[in-house]
């Protein structure tokens, strides 16, 4: 099925079972409330599937059954080996329900199903693949105490982890969060975002047919100001871990404060650089690579490349090559694998997009886009967007606008570039092309941001640390170091010789 046709995946997509209650405690079951909300897909308007829409009390619910699975030990204390076992038959069932996972997003968000099929919904599997291996990988500590004192020091689960995920990567989020939790041995109460449940809702079906324990994995879809709220100020969640935006990362912050002190690890916003200088030997190189970084998943991506600085001796012949890129990038529909763009995630998100093109029209020069369009019907699809000699200090280069609207900025030293690109509020990702290796670790090191990429954009890998610096938060996903958030060192000192 990787290799559909329209009319293959608009039949699956027809026949697609969608679950549409909250998994607590190993079961589907309605909102406590009864209530329901719509789930709209963005790329005709239809309304999916109206999903349980929990609250406080939905809430309680789960996490009082998380609690319990992690209070008994069914899986916090279960051996490493039979942990890994069960976390690698999810990655199996992942891969064994590879196009109903990208469906699932595809019809939820508005993403291409081809992206949805080919990178996110294999990336989840592999996630888990290797959180799974890691776990019986991962040593403790003896500390050097003198003779007669035995020191040990170990990471052990924090106990509830609440996750509030985004919906620009429904699947991928929910597994960056959820695989490394489950592999420390922790249980976890996922709230994904309002817009985006389905496919979360599927991952915790998935997960308890491999065996991950009732109460272990749970997921409460819902609003913010209700769910997330209620997950941010519960008293017995132990840590609270968050992708969306910096705003509401820092109202994670306060619920900490004003409930348990519990441990919040923030992801939060964006505006990332992309530093082009006059050395870059690959040109057509830069431009597909920062056409990918801006116009990939619609733009709506925290570490979109979303503001580049161009040499001002190249400036004109890179910006050719972007409107050529961007040409070749029109929205269509998700399902279609022509397609090169899908759909805006929702209505609000669209008009948002839309109010920042029509003050780049203002401030800037468009040279390409910068209209919202109908396909089969539908309007919540916006070209891709590209707007040239843009103010540094204007909306356009310093407001994180999440779709497919590029800014370009001329620059002409070295160090105005750098000066420019560290001055944002975000500190997400950075991108550097250049021929010269002493500029690449020169200016790398200068950036501040947590991922910089050279001559490539946004690079990642389940082996390196995802996450920023600055407003973009502290958290770090991906790698064994998104473990060190999910655990607790604990020091047990014996002494055996008087």
């Amino acid at each position: 099925m990787v290799d559909c046709t329209h009319d293959d995946w608009l039949d699956r997509a027809a026949t697609l079972s969608i679950r549409d209650q909250a998994f607590i405690n190993g079961r589907f079951v309605d909102a406590a409330s009864g209530k329901t909300f719509d789930c709209i897909n963005p790329a005709t308007g239809d309304v999916l599937v109206q999903v349980a829409e929990g609250d406080a009390e939905d809430i309680n619910r789960a996490v009082a059954a998380a609690r319990a699975a992690f209070d008994d030990g069914r899986w916090s204390r279960l051996a490493p080996g039979d942990r890994k076992a069960v976390l690698l038959r999810v990655a199996d069932l992942i891969r064994a329900n590879l196009e109903e996972m990208a469906l699932l997003d595809s019809l939820d968000m508005g993403k291409l199903v081809t992206d949805a099929v080919t990178v996110d919904a294999p990336g989840s599997a592999h996630l888990f693949q290797w959180y799974a291996e890691a776990i019986d990988k991962v040593y403790d500590e003896v500390a050097p105490t003198g003779p007669g004192d035995l020191a040990l020091i170990s990471r052990v689960p924090l106990g509830v982890v609440g996750a509030v995920t985004p919906w620009n990567f429904p699947l991928d989020m929910a597994t960056w969060k959820a695989s490394a939790a489950l592999a420390a041995g922790n249980s976890v109460v996922l709230k994904p975002a309002e817009q985006s449940p389905l496919s979360a809702l599927r991952l915790a079906e998935l997960a308890a047919e491999a065996g991950v324990p009732d109460g272990v994995l749970n997921v409460v879809p819902g609003e913010g100001v209700a769910a997330g709220r209620a997950l941010g100020l519960h008293m017995d969640v132990d840590c609270l871990a968050f992708t969306g935006s910096t705003a509401t990362g820092k109202r994670f912050m306060q619920y900490s404060g004003q409930s348990n002190l519990k441990q919040v690890w923030p992801e939060t916003g964006g505006k990332s650089p992309n530093l082009i200088f006059a050395d870059c030997e690959d040109l057509d190189a830069a431009a597909d690579m920062a056409a990918f970084g801006i116009f990939f998943n619609q733009g709506e991506v925290c570490s979109a490349n979303s503001r580049i600085y161009v040499e001002r001796s190249i400036k004109d012949e890179f910006v050719e090559r972007m409107i050529e890129r961007a040409r070749g990038m029109q929205p269509g529909d998700p399902l279609d694998p022509v397609s090169k763009m899908g759909a805006i995630v929702d209505e609000k998100q669209t008009e948002r997009i839309m109010r920042y093109v029509e003050e780049g029209k203002r401030t800037a020069s468009l040279v390409a886009g910068g209209a919202r369009v109908t396909v089969n019907g539908a309007g919540c699809f916006v070209q891709p967007t590209v707007f040239d000699d843009v103010d540094h200090n204007s909306v356009l280069a310093r407001d994180e606008i999440f779709g497919p609207v590029l800014a370009v900025i001329p620059f002409d030293r070295e160090d105005d570039a750098v000066r420019m690109a560290n001055d944002s509020i975000y500190g997400l990702a950075a991108s550097v092309w250049t021929g010269s290796l002493s500029r690449a670790c020169r200016v790398a090191e200068m950036l501040t941001a947590g991922t910089v990429s050279v001559n490539t954009v946004d690079a990642l890998s389940a082996m390196t640390p995802f996450g920023g610096m600055k407003q973009s938060g502290f958290g770090r996903d991906l790698s064994l170091h998104s473990l060190e958030k999910y655990t607790a060192l604990k020091t047990t000192w014996i002494k055996y010789r008087a």
